[in-house]
């Protein structure tokens, strides 16, 4: 496949030489003399392990070549990767200069182009950033269409420093932001034979995807580091414990706990994590990710309350209320938090949870239930349809089966706040909202 890359730095460069490493015929673009002048001469711009000797040999193959020529380079290619800088500016936004540049040339370069064009975004961008810019600048100098004259993808890079080489044919996952479905079949053609999940997505989705990878590595380091400032503080090793935290890969390194949704709650995580906020105020030590985690989820049960009022009903039921489907465990549960804060404010409730219901007879939660929570007993109904029937709005608090299908026991007129997504929809006004989705 014949490429052109916009922008020569870290990304632009790596990706350059390993496409051409796989066979394609490549053009960079910068207008930076020096870079150009080092490339065509088979060396690297950047610093980076074994990148040199693929430049050099990409070079000899004549496989590689820089130019800053922008129409020569489209019309010599048929899909352009666009790798240019996204720095930020003082207030913490994107300057996307760079960005809007790149595509102001490359669409005056396609409007002269009469064979179908794919336009790939690598760089760094946040969601919105490829329909509210890139496509709209892309289509203004081209005077082309989106999808019939030529396409648009994004293809976020997951490359590390100092193994930018190894990571681009070993990639975590491989996830393609498609406008269409003929520029998708174009990118998998090109990514789609690495040993890797192959995604293909929404174009806002894949912009997503990078910055929560990102902004979770930092609080991995920032998490770690926080665990390793108590651990000195109290004379243990941080590294063995971390190292014995990462061997969890059932809980601690897996996809569990990472599904939004409410405020965690239980017997356990607010006790734990308050335990843990003293010792570090005990020993002097100022920890702002672990400091905050509190109020994180208040703020999360805040956010439930205001989806549940904001829906305009005074008629309220809440299927289950449990901290989680299955027990009866209502310890710190924050439905129980944002059903008191509810009734605080006068709305006609309604709950129902079968693990509760059998609990407030037998269980060992009974005392508990019926002498700490005795507002919360009275509302107590004994079957899912009562509760259903009564409510104009529907809460889901936790994810026991028998909600699953609680669209199709609903009147037009009642609206379900789903804090669990017991069901794989998207929110819909008057009908259904979630709270993360």
């Amino acid at each position: 496949m014949k490429i052109s890359i916009f922008g020569l730095g870290y990304v632009g460069a790596v990706s350059a030489a390993c496409l051409a490493k796989e066979g394609h015929s490549v053009i960079g673009v910068d207008p930076n003399a020096t870079k150009i002048s080092l490339i065509n001469q088979g060396k690297t711009p950047i610093i980076e392990k074994d990148l040199e000797d693929l430049m050099t040999a990409a070079v000899e193959k004549d496989l590689l070549r820089a130019t800053s020529d922008v129409a020569d380079a489209i019309a010599s290619s048929s899909v352009s990767l666009i790798c240019v800088g996204t720095p930020s500016q003082l207030n913490g936004s994107l300057d996307l200069k760079y960005v809007r540049n790149v595509c102001e040339e490359i669409g005056e370069a396609l409007s002269k182009k009469t064979t179908y064009h794919v336009v790939v975004v690598r760089s760094t961008m946040l969601p919105g950033t490829m329909e509210n810019v890139v496509i709209p600048t892309l289509e203004a100098a081209s005077g082309k269409k989106i999808g019939v004259d030529f396409g648009v993808c994004i293809n976020p890079e997951f490359l590390r420093e100092s193994t930018a080489v190894y990571d681009y044919f070993n990639p975590p996952k491989t996830v393609i932001g498609e406008t269409d479905v003929k520029s998708g079949d174009i990118m998998v053609e090109l990514f789609g034979h690495f040993d890797a999940p192959l995604i293909r997505v929404d174009v806002s989705t894949a912009e997503m995807v990078k910055y929560t990878d990102n902004v979770w590595h930092a609080v991995k380091v920032s998490f770690a580091n926080e665990i390793g400032n108590i651990c000195k503080g109290v004379n243990i090793d941080s590294h063995t414990v971390m190292n014995i935290f990462c061997q969890d890969t059932k809980l601690n390194i897996s996809p569990y706990y990472m599904k939004p949704g409410f405020a965690f709650g239980g017997s356990c995580l607010p006790k734990d994590v308050r335990a843990l906020q003293y010792k570090a105020k005990s020993l002097d030590l100022d920890l702002p990710l672990i400091g905050s985690l509190l109020d994180t989820n208040n703020n999360q049960i805040a956010h439930g309350y205001d989806l549940v009022t904001k829906q305009g009903n005074r008629k309220i039921s809440i299927l289950g209320f449990s901290f989680k489907a299955g027990t009866d465990d209502l310890r710190e549960s924050p439905i129980v938090e944002l059903i008191e804060k509810l009734i605080g404010k006068g709305y006609d409730l309604k709950l129902y949870d079968n693990s509760v219901n059998i609990a407030k007879l037998t269980g060992a939660n009974k005392d508990y239930i019926l002498n700490a929570i005795p507002h919360i007993s009275n509302l107590m109904v004994d079957s899912m349809e009562e509760a259903v029937t009564h409510g104009e709005t529907i809460v889901i608090g936790n994810k026991s089966a028998e909600f699953k299908d609680i669209l199709d026991k609903i009147t037009e007129k009642q609206v379900v706040v789903d804090l669990v997504r017991i069901v794989d929809s998207k929110s819909e006004e008057g009908k259904y909202d979630g709270i993360c989705w």
